[in-house]
């Protein structure tokens, strides 16, 4: 009885241990957890913590409990740096709202945590030794999401669920300073692997420019980072080595602010706007609708040069083409900086671009204008007579002898920002108030400037003393001058003065990348359009439209959208094809609205050429710029034609009618298209099958048969096909078609090179010049060209006279599929 009993005792005391242990560990765990976490945050959809090392703990979605942030990651709330070395905090703590991160160096910040119902919001609020931090760094961020990558607008997404960054002020940038981290970071923050991938790849096939969000091994991150801007910085910009940044004076790296959220992937733009608004940050309407939801944002627009007498024939170009902007391109301003509008096009200034500006409204039409940035021409006044201080320079340097007035050779300390030649393109310096010329530098010591053109740009030759600056100012290839951060504000509060008073409605703010100039990177890429947006009447932001060639994750929330591909290289359909359709993945992962670029119409453009735009335009429901001038209208025997196609294809793409599945064919820049109005709501929709051909002239052995074969598909069902064919480098004659080996057709006509002809059903072909003028018509039996669903052949041949180099004759066979019904409701 008693070894029972004794047994007993010794399982139960066994028991009583074992709970004894589980319940000191349960204390000793928990123990750890609570000085782990410091702050639990939520949102509507998203839960994290920070814990005592200043790190977010997790990113996990309220709905599901699933925790985007990887295992075995940091992810440090705010990082500094220090002499180019990252320093994650070595302690944190949190009272009041109140994140304090304590880092080496004595560094200490003071971080204002909020929670929103769409955001979390942290700003930096106060840190010690301020002088010594170079910047700081929001994130990275590492999550495992990776199925899109909002690079620019700084969100990652999966199926079910985003996350993302936003920058709360201008001076706070999404990214990260990749292109300086050339040590690693004090602390192990990031794998291996990341730390290799932290240069972006310029390829241009993955990312257009990585910026906020980044896919990554583990899949991706998000970061933003503030630099401060205290003390003079060089860096590397506009093909120079060197270029001096000034000191910037924008209150350093306190006040820098993001907002981080976590919502379900579907309400991720939404989201956004909702942090627009809570925060302050410019949120752009257009007839009462956020621009990034508005179908208006990608609406096409007619570019013209045209004048106050010319106004009403453009305005009634932009109607025939069913539009609502016209924009103006011929030469705007007496010169770039000061933005004087052109006296011969507006020799009263202000008040006649106000008066064309009326006209168009009475239409229901906004007019527009090209800017180039902070370009600024030579014959400015910031240049001439005298020159402004605030023009941008490259650097500069001392003079070491005196100078007369005349003198050609001018001695400095140093060359260095003078012999930088990738992008001397006015070859420019300032010394006072004098603009001096160079044709090159000495190579070797006394270093000088040779060949000296003294009073350049009107400005006055003087005498120099020893030891007075010689700076270099910094020029752009288009031969102009560049700004600095104070002048870019003056500049684009003048532009904005412009809009006010005339009511112009869309700008396009090209060569942006110009405002690099400040020293202050992206961040002077933003500062121009947001200083004029800033400055606009609350009239003239309740309707506009903002392009640009390019955009920044700042600038994404004011401008309405990207617009770049331009037309000089090549006709409609190969001018920069690639690049405008590559765009267009960028543009959807980054909730921007669809544009093709500028297409440029001729006296030669041809109506095949205008629909294969318009099936791309509604295939990517992306609005383009199409760019034409009296003239080219005027010779064009299509022009109204094109005019109506472009109005009825716009009307059906604004109003959203063309199916999912007719949009994904569009795309494919081999298909296409024509669309038939039947009336105001009703269209008819035809996939069109066009192969084209050409047949050569051919010096073969006697009795070798001249003649070309060719195969083509009829799509549809049994129809005539329609043919166009054209007189390359010589005249044709005794054209023949023989269709399927047994059809034989002869064309009752002669072209005259350069002269097409056209059948496109019916009893009658016409015949027309180069500019599709009608030269004269014969007639045709239908018959003759009706072929069965499927493949066939098509032999040709014809006579060649007065040839030139290259004679030929181009044939395109066209069949069309089954009619697709569209109806506006």
């Amino acid at each position: 009885m008693k070894i029972v009993v004794i047994k007993k005792i010794k399982i139960k005391m066994k028991k009583l241990f074992l709970l004894f242990l589980i319940a000191i560990s349960m204390i000793i765990s928990c123990s750890i957890n609570n000085e782990s976490n410091i702050v639990n945050l939520k949102t509507t959809f998203l839960k994290t913590n920070i814990n005592n090392k200043g790190a977010f703990n997790n990113f996990t979605d309220l709905k599901t409990a699933k925790d985007y942030l990887p295992r075995d990651s940091i992810a440090p709330v705010m990082s500094i740096r220090i002499n180019k070395m990252v320093f994650t905090p070595k302690s944190a703590k949190y009272i009041d709202n109140i994140l304090t991160l304590n880092f080496d160096n004595d560094v200490v910040a003071n971080i204002k945590v909020e929670e929103k119902e769409s955001h979390l919001t942290f700003e930096l609020i106060s840190i010690t030794n301020n002088d010594s931090v170079d910047l700081i760094i929001w994130g990275p961020y590492p999550n495992t999401i990776n199925k899109i990558i909002s690079e620019t607008v700084g969100v990652v997404r999966s199926d079910e669920f985003a996350l993302g960054i936003q920058a709360l002020n201008i001076k706070t940038l999404g990214g990260y300073p990749w292109n300086e981290s050339d040590r690693m970071p004090a602390f192990d923050i990031f794998r291996e692997e990341d730390l290799n991938n932290m240069h972006p790849k310029s390829d241009g096939s993955v990312l257009y420019r990585v910026e906020a969000a980044k896919p990554n091994a583990m899949g991706s991150s998000l970061q933003a980072y503030c630099r401060n801007r205290n003390t003079e910085r060089v860096f590397q910009e506009f093909n120079h080595e060197k270029i001096v940044a000034p000191p910037y004076n924008d209150g350093g790296v306190i006040g820098s602010k993001i907002a981080i959220f976590g919502c379900p992937a579907e309400k991720t733009l939404e989201t956004i706007g909702n942090i627009e608004i809570a925060e302050g940050l410019p949120h752009p309407l257009i007839d009462g609708e956020w621009i990034k939801t508005s179908s208006k944002a990608s609406a096409s627009y007619i570019i013209m040069n045209f004048n106050e007498d010319e106004i009403d024939k453009a305005l009634e170009v932009t109607q025939k083409a069913g539009l609502n902007y016209l924009y103006y391109y011929g030469k705007t301003f007496e010169s770039w900086g000061h933005f004087g509008l052109y006296k011969k096009q507006f020799p009263d200034g202000y008040a006649v671009m106000r008066k064309m500006v009326d006209k168009a409204k009475e239409k229901d039409i906004k007019l527009g204008i090209h800017i180039l940035s902070n370009f600024i021409t030579p014959n400015d006044a910031y240049v001439t007579p005298i020159p402004d201080k605030r023009l941008a320079k490259v650097g500069s340097s001392t003079i070491i002898e005196d100078i007369d007035e005349t003198q050609t050779e001018i001695l400095i300390e140093s060359p260095e920002f003078f012999n930088q030649m990738k992008n001397n393109s006015l070859k420019t310096v300032m010394i006072g108030n004098e603009l001096i010329r160079y044709g090159l530098v000495s190579e070797e010591l006394p270093w000088k400037l040779l060949d000296c053109q003294r009073g350049a740009f009107n400005t006055k030759a003087e005498a120099h003393k020893t030891g007075v600056e010689i700076a270099k100012l910094l020029d752009h290839p288009y031969k102009v001058f560049l700004t600095n951060a104070d002048l870019t504000i003056e500049i684009s509060k003048t532009l904005a003065e412009l809009f006010n008073e005339t009511g112009l409605r869309q700008i396009s703010f090209d060569g942006l990348e110009g405002n690099r100039s400040t020293g202050l990177g992206t961040y002077g890429e933003s500062l121009m359009p947001y200083t004029w947006y800033n400055n606009l009447t609350d009239d003239i932001k309740s309707h506009l439209i903002i392009d640009a060639s390019r955009t920044t994750h700042f600038f994404w929330h004011i401008y309405s959208r990207m617009n770049w591909g331009e037309p000089w290289y090549a006709g409609f359909r190969e001018s920069q094809t690639e690049y405008r359709l590559k765009n267009q993945k960028y543009f959807r992962r980054n909730f921007m609205p669809g544009m093709l670029g500028w297409f440029k119409m001729t006296s030669e453009t041809s109506i095949e050429d205008v629909e294969w735009l318009l099936a791309r335009s509604a295939g990517f429901d992306a609005g383009f710029a199409f760019v034409t001038g009296f003239e080219e209208l005027e010779k064009n025997g299509n022009s109204d034609k094109i005019l109506e196609l472009i109005g009825e294809w716009e009307k059906v793409r604004l109003a959203g009618l063309f199916t999912d599945e007719q949009k994904k064919v569009m795309e494919n820049p081999e298909t296409e298209f024509s669309l038939i109005k039947v009336n105001d709501n009703e269209w008819s929709l035809y996939q069109v099958e066009s192969e084209k051909f050409k047949h050569e002239k051919k010096v073969k052995q006697p009795g070798e048969p001249i003649y070309s074969t060719f195969t083509f598909k009829n799509i549809g069902k049994e129809q005539a096909i329609n043919f166009i064919l054209n007189a390359i480098d010589a005249d044709i004659s005794d054209i023949s078609m023989e269709i399927d080996n047994y059809k034989e057709i002869k064309l009752p006509v002669t072209l005259l090179k350069g002269q097409i002809v056209k059948y496109t059903g019916g009893n009658k072909a016409i015949v027309y010049d180069k500019n599709y003028k009608i030269v004269n018509e014969f007639e045709m039996i239908p018959s003759d060209f009706k072929v069965r669903s499927g493949e066939h052949s098509i032999t040709f041949d014809c006579h060649y006279k007065n040839t030139g180099e290259k004679p030929s004759a181009k044939l395109e066979i066209r069949t069309f599929g089954k009619r697709e019904n569209i109806i506006m409701n």
